[in-house]
């Protein structure tokens, strides 16, 4: 390959990591400021405080879900630059627009726009990178977009720790002000990047590209797609509920010491996200193998779950180390992308690939229902036991069902 091509797709993995450390930024700011941000805008009850700490977080997720349809169409017809172009800039607005907002429907809709535009940019990035890259190397290439990725929340924890109060703006929105301005900046990278070529040979071809309903007209292909989805639930389980709600469960497990701080334990797990997609990218090159790296950190992800919901008495500090092993131990994001964009054929990759991991965050939604549904019944360590066995079971079965995809060459489209 020749030097220029080498440093065009080095830059382009570069920006695809700065565009996801940006998306998860400000994904999980809302986490951290929300109780903040909430009193800021004269929400003081404290029934009101607790039910919008989630529901918000719902909106934000539910735009996540369409956009990533939207998204996803949109990767295969119009290609996957113009896609991680116009959903940072999208998100990046939402999130100056987030500073201002003085009431619940205006934080409720500017969550949802906000969710629309992230849905767009691992999706994109996951597929560019994956067909600009030697098959036996791309691993590597998306191993750095989620690994780098995973590092912005720690960004996002830091930066709302420092109290900083610009132009009389409260702490909180000066995050959000810092979140748009990082985005904005980064469009000015995009120039860096070019289309891929598979791509561009696809669009001299008849055939249906963005097509969302062929997902559902072949029932293997259905087949296919859902497990991929499944593969995920586990990851955004242990995000959506044990580290979402970690305050609750420390006062259940009798965590001692100093009380626990919601934002910590999200940076705790984003530290072990980012390690965890570190080794399994390395591992899954190493072994040649998606599925088994995946069905090890399953394996993981479960001891970590006992242990975090049935451990009593550990201090805050082993308290906070969980929350970091709980990441690490489903730092499997990349590689479920990576399998997801693999399955399929260049026309509705994007589409795939996009849609995938953003129905996985979209299935927050009836994960935390779910959860609360039971949780009068069984209380808090119950309902989540059982969600998450239920949880880590289909993503167990889903794996077993997919095909290897390590290797796979990707120059191939899906007919009607």
């Amino acid at each position: 390959m020749p030097s220029s091509d080498r440093i065009k797709i080095g830059l382009t993995v570069l920006v695809a990591s700065l565009g996801y450390f940006v998306d998860i930024y400000d994904l999980q700011l809302f986490n951290i400021v929300s109780k903040q941000s909430l009193l800021g805008i004269g929400i003081t009850d404290p029934d009101t405080l607790a039910r919008y700490d989630y529901l918000l977080f719902l909106w934000q997720m539910g735009g996540m879900l369409i956009g990533g349809i939207l998204w996803g169409i949109l990767g295969d017809r119009k290609g996957r630059k113009n896609i991680l172009f116009g959903s940072i800039l999208l998100y990046s607005l939402a999130n100056f627009a987030n500073a201002f907002v003085v009431d619940l429907t205006q934080y409720s809709l500017v969550r949802f726009v906000a969710g629309l535009g992230l849905a767009g940019e691992l999706g994109a990035a996951i597929t560019l990178v994956s067909e600009i890259m030697h098959k036996d190397k791309r691993g590597y290439g998306t191993m750095v977009i989620v690994t780098m990725g995973a590092l912005g929340a720690v960004a996002a924890v830091k930066i709302s720790e420092t109290e900083l109060h610009w132009f009389g703006l409260q702490s909180w929105q000066v995050s959000y002000l810092i979140g748009g301005s990082l985005g904005m900046a980064l469009l000015l990278l995009r120039v860096s990047t070019f289309e891929s070529k598979l791509f561009d040979e696809s669009k001299k071809k008849n055939v249906s590209r963005g097509n969302f309903l062929m997902l559902f007209t072949h029932r293997e292909r259905f087949k296919r797609y859902i497990a991929c989805i499944l593969i995920g639930l586990p990851v955004w389980f242990v995000i959506g509920i044990l580290i979402k709600f970690s305050d609750q469960f420390a006062l259940l497990t009798e965590v001692k010491g100093e009380s626990i701080s919601v934002g910590r334990a999200i940076m705790y797990a984003y530290i072990g996200l980012s390690i965890g997609d570190l080794f399994s990218g390395a591992l899954s090159q190493w072994f040649r193998s998606r599925k088994k790296i995946i069905l090890i950190y399953l394996a993981f992800t479960t001891g970590a779950i006992l242990v975090f919901l049935f451990g009593k008495g550990m201090d805050s500090d082993t308290y906070y180390f969980l929350c970091f092993l709980l990441g690490a131990a489903a730092g499997y994001w990349a590689l479920f992308v990576s399998m997801a964009a693999e399955q399929f054929g260049t026309n509705i990759r994007a589409t795939v690939a996009t849609t995938v991991p953003n129905f996985v965050r979209g299935a927050v939604i009836p994960i935390i229902l779910l959860f609360k549904l039971l949780e009068d019944w069984m209380g808090s360590i119950g309902s989540a036991a059982v969600v998450g066995a239920l949880c880590l079971i289909l993503a167990l079965v889903s794996v077993m069902y997919l095909r290897e995809s390590f290797g796979k060459d990707l120059d191939y489209l899906e007919m009607n």
